[in-house]
Order: structure tokens, then sequence, then C-alpha cells
């Protein structure tokens, strides 16, 4: 199964409009015209459930948790979810013990833990969901790392997050780079956790920042986490998402672009086994003009019940001429009994773009991989490792720290090794 879809506008001082398209955005499908169910527009696949809110830039902001209406599973952000696997993340109070944190690593940023009255708390981000509201409304400390202006840290700042308690519990951490700093910070999850997270990031004017965010629990852990992200004029942040371990975990990251000549790479790779959930949903928000940004989530699923699901939301608004954007989702699938969701969703405001455009992909092995690899001497079980192995390299390679590269290639090899492909 394959999904494409590329639009393209030349790039010029005019800034030639998109066919099919206005600076007003869209021109929406003659069916949807005038067309209303209880006095909203039908969605554009014709006569399915009305979608209250047809903007991705409209959905619910709030940090107060009675703002969020309880779940029930028909939500459009969490019909892939399975609640039930929450174990109380959604309608129980956070009180249990949150992880321990603690963080090595560059000598010359600045660690802190302080009171959510600290003035930073909320400097990036908006709960836009109930689990992420009921996270903030929970906590008591976060833990905030700052690179100071102009500074380049002198090693890769790691945050290691050990889980010690199965009950529900809430989690807020912040990371900012100053104007014209310089930084890689990683995010570490292991242990065992029911844990719902709330991570602010901050990138100032001119900053070049990579976070890596790896969740490595233990096979029963529960983990939701919301990532938010604001970007700076001229600044350049990498994220990457990485999710091997546990029973249900949930990413969320997001990225807002609040000014011009603006860099977004946002990276994934994940790997299912019998029974887990691992769901990933992003979103892009291109809120200003002239800034770039590309997407790149690869997952790999194996056992009987492995589920994945990747929702990617990329936002133009009308304001953000010159817009230059692509995300793809692939997903591999090794054996019999497993589930790929995978959902890319553009939403285009004007049409006075660069370009823009996503595609998706779900299958098995290529034949012709496996073919040119068996010809070549080389036996059909470590022929499919080999191939496994280049797939996700991709998103390995883009973390640039060789310890954790070469610990997450190990990783990938045991998982191929457990499920004997």
């Amino acid at each position: 199964m394959a999904e494409a879809t590329q639009l393209d506008a030349p790039a010029s001082a005019e800034k030639i409009a998109i066919d099919g398209f206005t600076e007003e955005g869209e021109n929406l499908s003659p069916f949807n015209e005038g067309t209303v169910q209880h006095g909203a527009k039908k969605h554009s696949h014709g006569d399915a459930p009305v979608i209250p809110e047809a903007s991705r830039g409209e959905r619910l902001k709030s940090y107060k948790l009675a703002d969020f209406a309880p779940l029930n599973g028909r939500e459009e952000d969490w019909r892939f979810t399975p609640l039930k696997r929450l174990r109380g993340l959604h309608n129980q109070p956070l009180t249990g013990t949150g992880p321990t944190v603690e963080v090595t690593g560059a000598t010359n940023v600045l660690v802190e833990t302080v009171g959510r009255d600290d003035s930073r708390i909320g400097s990036a981000s908006v709960p836009d969901d109930r689990v992420s509201a009921a996270a903030w409304e929970a906590f008591t400390e976060a833990t905030v790392v700052t690179i100071p202006v102009e500074t380049v840290a002198d090693g890769d700042v790691q945050i290691s997050i050990n889980g010690v308690d199965e009950a529900p519990a809430a989690q807020h951490l912040i990371i900012t780079a100053e104007r014209f700093s310089k930084a890689v910070v990683v995010l570490d999850h292991h242990g065992k956790t029911t844990l719902a997270q709330n991570v602010e990031i901050v990138v100032g004017d001119g900053a070049e920042l990579t976070v890596v965010s790896v969740q490595e629990w233990d096979d029963d852990a529960v983990h939701t986490s919301t990532q938010q992200a604001k970007i700076g004029r001229n600044a350049k942040f990498k994220h990457v998402v990485v999710s091997l371990g546990g029973d249900l975990v949930r990413m969320t990251p997001s990225s807002l672009f609040t000014g011009p000549g603006s860099e977004v790479e946002m990276y994934g790779l994940y790997f299912a086994d019998a029974g887990q959930h691992l769901e990933q949903r992003l979103l892009v928000d291109h809120a200003v003009p002239n800034c770039k940004s590309r997407v790149t989530y690869k997952g790999a699923l194996q056992g009987q019940d492995a589920h994945t699901v990747w929702v990617g939301d990329v936002l133009i608004r009308k304001a953000a001429e010159g817009t230059d954007t692509y995300e793809t989702n692939r997903n591999l699938l090794l054996t019999d009994g497993t589930r790929s969701d995978s959902v890319p969703n553009l939403e285009i405001e004007t049409g006075l773009i660069e370009g823009a455009g996503h595609a998706s992909a779900t299958g098995r092995f290529d034949d012709e991989h496996l073919f040119y690899l068996m010809a070549r001497g080389i036996d059909e079980k470590t022929a499919r490792r080999l191939v496994v192995r280049g797939f996700l390299n991709e998103v390995i390679q883009q973390i640039k720290v060789p310890a954790l590269e070469e610990r997450l290639t190990d990783a990938v090899e045991r998982e191929l090794a457990a499920g004997n492909i």
C-alpha cells in the first residue's frame, strides 16, 4: 500500500501560485460546498462523521484539564490508541512517583530544578490533549536545561530518565537553547513507569539544537510524551524519536516556527514486537514565511499484534509564504499478524509556497533487494537482516552521537534476533 502527493510552486520573485489554490488556500472539493450536517461542513471523504475542527491549527489548547472532555476512543487524536492500556493516565490522578532525572555530559550548560511557578514554564508549549493537560496540572517541579547565549556545548547533554514506579505519574522538562548557542541533548528513557510527560523546547534566534528522545523502557512500561518546540529566527532544530521498549509508547512531538529563515528536521525510528503499541503523532506548524521542514519516520514490525501508528500533520498558515516542506513515512512488515497505520496530512492556507508534499508506504521485504543479495551468495536470513538494517540506518545515522548510534544499532540487531528474522 502506498500513497504519495507532491505540490510545488516555482521559486521566483513573484511567487507563482499553485494550480487549484488561491492565497486563501485550497479550492476544496465541490462535494463540500454548501453541504452541512448539524451546522458543520461535511468531511471531504463523504458521509463520514462530522469533524468539528477542520483545521489542525484550530484544535483546543489549554492548561486546564477540565477544558478537555473525557476520552471515549472515538476522538480523532485517540482513535488508534488502546485507552485501556493507558493504565489510568487519561482518567486517574497522576500521583505516582515520576522517573528520576540525572543530567550528565556537557559541563558548560546550566541545570536547574524549579517549582511550577517558575516564569519559564509554559514558554514553549500549551497542552493540546487531555493526558498532556493532566500532566500539566499534576507536576510539582521541573528540570530545566539551558544552553547559554553563544555557547557551544562542550559535549553531549545526557538526560537519563529512570522509571521506578508503575503508578500513574507526571513529569515536566524544559530545554532551552539561547540565541546563537549549539548543543545536542539526549533524553534516555529506561526502567518501569506509567508516565505522562511534557517536554518544552525553546530554540532561540540563530541557535542550533538537536534533541534525541530514546524510549528503551521495560516491556510493561506505559509512556505518553508531548514534546513541543518553539523555533526562533534563522534557527536550526533537529528532533529524533527512537522507540523500542515499552508496552505502549505514544509520542506527540511538534515544531512551531516563530521567526523566518529557520529549518526543522524531524526523524523517527520505531521497532514494534508482538503486542507492542508504538504511536507517533507529530505536527509541523509553518506560521511564518520562508521556513523549511523535512520529516522522515521509519518503522519495522514483527510478531502477533505488533501495532504502530504514525500521523504526520503539516500546517502551512496563510502568512507562511515561501514554505518548503516534505514528510515521509515508511513501514516494513516483517511477519504476519502486524498492523501499521500511517496517515500523512498536509493543510495549506496559501498557495504562495516553494513546495510541499508527503508520502507514505507500508509493505513487506523488497523481493528485488533480497534477490540481489542472495544472488551474491548471502543466505536468505542474513539478507533479510541486511535489508532491515539498511532500512532503519537512515534514521540512526542522523543522531550524530557515535556511542548512541552504536548502541541503537546493537538494539536493532537484538530485535531482529528475538524475532528470528
